[in-house]
């Protein structure tokens, strides 16, 4: 959630953040309204427990009919702090939801939705195919030349939108995940596997819950979710822990299986593995302050366009627009990759700087000379394996279907080429 001190303070600072989102501005007034019912509130269950606090001096110095009196008095006063106690309970749980449904301010994300990004650079040129003399297969394509993905089976044991990988195809997740990991160890990450099932607390800390019904795959009768992303179990990782300053910025590489019902992305994708219900993802996730939060923003960009440059891929850095955000982010830049058959960029990875909005819902701090204070925290996709899978063979394909393998993944493939096992 966001700072109360600046809903307060600053509220046509938090209206401005959701204009750029394009989103309505009615989350600030109703939690103003709540947090003043709330003050409010607060202010009637002292002022009659005050009230009951003198009264029974009174009630302790009276004698006879007058202490009857005051007996009474006491007992419908009684009555009256309880029913004030509960609905400061009642305007306390009202604040809480109505704070926790604004969203992090987009001060510095560019204003408007999905198509409003700002392009930040490119990186590699995309190869022309045409001048070389071959037209290029798509990944289904290839991987079934390369017995490395086979996707009639995985629809028939799992259904739609599920794959096998086989052969090179597993191998090749491996190497992408051997060499993410080094990467993350030589930068100084702490390598974690994270669950891929959360209760609930976390998911709401992080910002998904809201998406259950669109993305979230629920196991109803644990109450337990499926994890879209690592983000979700390293985010409540040290939750309702004060952490030691001295220990900042904590930075872990969390591998796990991701989960994602894509149930609003009917007719998009639906050929071959760029949009799967479950795939692995290697996600850096970091504690800092929010002092710090903003560099160590770029050093994950800076991070994931490192591991795009050993794929030896062209992509695109892009600042994500305010309305193509999640709740939890302040800012987001993604890298996307070119896919040759496409003919356009595609998201490889992303990183967001969450700064406090995900701590204050979690409850992790850090102890400071002026007490304890939320910590920031950030994530960024290091390899999300089905999509770089996709971009290495068509941008490394040669025209008999064979595949370059980048040098970077040689030693973890034991090979230069990825051979067609069929034509």
């Amino acid at each position: 959630m966001i700072d109360p001190r600046i809903l307060r303070e600053d509220p046509d600072r938090v209206r401005a953040s959701q204009e750029r989102r394009g989103a309505s501005s009615d989350v600030v007034d109703r939690a103003l309204s709540a947090d003043s019912a709330r003050r409010a509130a607060i202010a009637d269950f002292e002022a009659k427990r005050a009230e009951q606090k003198q009264m029974g001096k009174k009630v302790a110095q009276a004698k006879g009919e007058e202490k009857q009196q005051l007996l009474a008095e006491v007992k419908d006063l009684a009555a009256a702090v309880k029913q004030a106690e509960a609905a400061q309970g009642v305007a306390e749980e009202e604040w809480k939801k109505a704070l926790k449904a604004i969203p992090n301010l987009a001060d510095d994300a560019p204003a408007g939705s999905e198509d409003d990004f700002v392009l930040i650079e490119k990186v590699g040129k995309p190869r022309d195919f045409e001048a070389e003399g071959f037209e290029p297969r798509d990944h289904v394509e290839l991987g079934k030349m390369l017995g490395a993905i086979d996707l009639e089976r995985g629809a028939k044991v799992s259904g739609s939108r599920f794959y096998f990988l086989t052969g090179v195809g597993a191998e090749l997740e491996f190497a992408l995940i051997n060499l993410a990991m080094e990467q993350a160890r030589e930068a100084g990450f702490t390598q974690v596997i994270a669950p891929a099932l959360v209760r609930p607390e976390a998911m709401e800390g992080t910002g998904f819950l809201d998406q259950v019904d669109d993305g979230v795959y629920k196991i109803e009768d644990d109450d337990l979710y499926l994890v879209g992303t690592s983000e979700v179990p390293m985010a409540a990782y040290h939750s309702n822990e004060i952490l030691d300053p001295d220990t900042l910025p904590r930075r872990y590489a969390a591998f796990s299986s991701c989960f994602r019902k894509e149930a609003g992305s009917a007719g998009k994708d639906t050929k071959g593995i760029i949009r799967v219900h479950q795939f692995e993802k290697v996600e850096m996730f970091v504690y800092t302050t929010l002092e710090e939060s903003y560099a160590e923003h770029q050093r994950l960009l800076e991070w994931e366009k490192a591991f795009l440059d050993k794929l030896e891929l062209a992509y695109q850095v892009i600042d994500v627009a305010a309305g193509d955000l999640g709740p939890s982010a302040l800012r987001k830049f993604d890298c996307e990759a070119w896919i040759p058959t496409q003919g356009k960029y595609r998201e490889l990875t992303s990183a967001s700087n969450c700064t406090t909005f995900q701590a204050r819902r979690l409850d992790i701090r850090a102890r400071t000379e002026n007490g304890t204070t939320p910590v920031a925290t950030l994530n960024g996709t290091l390899t999300a394996i089905t999509r770089a899978i996709v971009a290495v063979l068509e941008t490394h394909q040669q025209a008999d279907g064979s595949v370059r393998v980048p040098k970077a993944l040689q030693k973890w493939l034991g090979r230069e080429v990825l051979e067609p096992i069929q034509k």
